[in-house]
């Protein structure tokens, strides 16, 4: 019973955050750009002028969603003020995924946001993730860690969404201070009360469910569990079934909504995400969660993004709609190298390697 329960739990928080998502892009969100944790980051990164050459504005999904966790996990006790596990290894890994984030055009959601909007580039993009979250996988077999963590004073629990209050409160009050872009998906955005709102109930129904795009995948290859499995599916679902409906739906590769038809980019774009995002132990959304849950590490992971995303567009990384760039794809093998460097480093030796070598 409780298993079924579990199976069901998931489906039905999988069918609300793509009610959520297609609610978001009814009120004026980008297509198939609903919901995006690295566009958004990145969007807010523009927001308060770390980079110039993207997308401007401070998304209120991302507040919400951080605050939506931190309230959950407070009414059911399970904040829990952690850190200190590998916290600059983390910072690095943050910043490699969202570099491939960025060189694909979205983070694992927006890859499913994606498929259900018809666009093949993220079908093909799939691959790619998949192949990424197998390769931490062989890492983890191996005994990849990034150690343990420990028990912090409260105050580091808090820090991260009080943070974001004040972002919120920037936002409202003293717009003045922000960059917003005119046109562009920096200027298409839901009004702020309706996404705030959004990402409060995607939060807590994230911090409830686990919703993990990475950790699904991999606990379907190790264990045969396929339960998170069943929550992109019912994301996915309801999603497509709103593109059908509303006409939105458009199958094939070209001229989709804010993304580009290199298909070996889109491969190895989401392959970084998948690989960086299996070592952190969570996708970007997951990230988000455990930050407003007291966890420290993955706050400066979040951290991490925000410096990728800044990194991405004023050195000329990023994507667009016409293609990937030079600096992007000299960028990627520079990350990649990295994350292999930080997967070799962080796996111990089997006590039969260690014997053999002395």
């Amino acid at each position: 019973m409780k298993k079924t329960w579990s199976k069901w739990s998931v489906i039905i928080a999988g069918v609300i955050v793509g009610l959520v998502a297609v609610g978001l892009g009814h009120y004026g969100n980008p297509g198939n750009m609903q919901l995006c944790i690295a566009c958004f980051i990145r969007d807010t990164t523009g927001g308060l002028g770390l980079q110039t050459a993207g997308p401007q504005y401070i998304r209120p999904e991302l507040i919400g969603i951080l605050l939506g966790a931190f309230i959950i996990s407070i009414v059911r006790k399970e904040h829990a003020p952690k850190g200190g596990s590998s916290p600059l290894t983390r910072f690095i890994l943050g910043v490699c995924v969202m570099v491939g984030a960025l060189i694909f055009l979205g983070c694992p959601l927006r890859m499913v946001l994606r498929i259900a909007g018809g666009d093949l580039n993220a079908v093909v993009g799939l691959i790619g993730f998949v192949g990424g979250i197998l390769t931490g996988i062989v890492f983890l077999n191996k005994g990849f860690s990034l150690k343990r963590n420990y028990d912090q004073p409260a105050i580091e629990g808090v820090a991260f969404p009080a943070i974001n209050v004040l972002l919120l409160i920037l936002l409202v009050a003293a717009p003045a201070f922000i960059f917003f872009s005119e046109k562009g998906p920096g200027a298409m955005k839901a009004p702020i009360l309706i996404s705030l709102a959004g990402g409060l109930i995607v939060g807590a129904v994230a911090q409830r469910s686990r919703l993990c795009f990475v950790s699904g995948t991999r606990d379907a290859v190790l264990f045969k569990d396929f339960g998170m499995l069943l929550c992109y599916a019912a994301i996915c679902v309801v999603v497509l079934v709103a593109n059908l409906i509303s006409g939105k739906f458009k199958l094939g590769f070209a001229e989709q909504p804010i993304a580009h038809t290199e298909w070996l980019w889109n491969i190895l774009g989401l392959y970084l995400v998948g690989f960086g995002s299996t070592l952190l132990g969570g996708c970007p959304m997951r990230q988000m969660i455990l930050a407003g849950s007291g966890n420290s590490d993955s706050a400066i992971t979040v951290l991490g993004f925000v410096a990728g995303a800044a990194i991405s567009h004023n050195f000329g990384l990023a994507s667009s709609a016409a293609g990937t760039t030079a600096n992007g794809r000299v960028a990627f093998v520079i990350c990649v190298a990295v994350v292999f460097i930080i997967a070799f480093c962080n796996t111990k030796k089997s006590s039969s390697a260690k014997g053999a070598a002395a």
